[in-house]
Order: structure tokens, then sequence, then C-alpha cells
């Protein structure tokens, strides 16, 4: 286990969240990863991490691995103006994580609470969900209701929205 990984791990613990973790060969696409969860009971969730057009707020978008996303539509109800992919290094500031590896864990790393979340509607439905643990070499498996806990106790502000 990496030291991303343990302090994911460590963060969840220290907060009663329980979790489950499955390691595998790195899966940086949705395509390949979906290889390997086909025996883990839960919603396998992507993660979108966007930036304004003036590049001083970011988001994290997350949403179901199956679903399309439409940018124009989140772009709208945001009323930031466009919005583009954020770049290596702004993943690396913000959520402490490389292309391939975004995930809402990520956020231990934001300390300055900067990333604002936006959780697809859809996951309400959901009873346990999939993430990377900030390393695309494992995926972390916990209740939709603890990843809500989870995002309340980091403290960033998220809610849910209609993104399809």
């Amino acid at each position: 286990m990496n030291d991303r990984i343990e302090k994911v791990h460590r963060f969840l613990e220290e907060n009663g969240i329980s979790h489950q973790t499955h390691y595998h060969p790195p899966l940086p696409t949705i395509e390949l990863a979906l290889e390997y969860w086909k025996e883990i009971d839960s919603t396998h969730c992507k993660n979108l991490f966007f930036r304004n057009h003036k590049g001083n707020q970011h988001y994290l978008v997350l949403l179901d691995c199956d679903a399309e996303m439409n940018i124009h539509a989140i772009e709208q109800q945001l009323h930031q103006g466009k919005l583009s992919f954020a770049s290596p290094e702004r993943l690396m500031r913000y959520l402490g994580v490389k292309p391939g590896s975004v995930t809402p864990f990520g956020l231990i790393n934001d300390v300055d609470h900067h990333v604002i979340v936006f959780v697809d509607r859809n996951l309400q439905q959901a009873e346990r969900v999939s993430y990377h643990p900030c390393e695309n070499t494992a995926s972390l498996i916990i209740k939709r209701t603890d990843l809500e806990r989870f995002l309340d106790y980091q403290g960033n502000r998220w809610e849910w929205i209609e993104l399809y």
C-alpha cells in the first residue's frame, strides 16, 4: 500500500467510516476499470475535475461511471462561464492526485476547501459507491451515506445536482 492510499484509509478510520479496498493494476480509465469491477457490488463512479474560464475556481463532479455528462448544462447551472478540464498541475495542487486517479478522497489534500463538489443526484439511489483512494491501483467502496458523511467532515462546499 502506498502513502496516498494509507492517508485515505487513516482519514476514514479516524472518522468512523467503514470501507473496503480492492487492489488491481493501474486503471486510469473507466473502460479498463470495468473489467476489474465485475465482481464488486457497488455503483462505480467517475470523477471529473474542472476549472472555470478564469482559473480561479475548481469543481469536482461525481457521477455514475455509465453516465454521459453534458458539460454545457453544468456550465449553465454554475454560472461560471466556460469550464475546461483542469491541468495535471492543478489536479496535484488541489487534490494531490495524478490524472486517472481523480477522486473525492483527494479532498483531504484541499486544506483550504477551494474545490466545490457536485454530486449527480442519480447517485442518491446507490447503496454503495466506489472510487479510487487517490491512486488508480485500488478501488475503495463505501456506503453512499458514508460518502455524504465524508464530504461533510471534509468541509468543502458540496451539493447534489441534476447533471443530465
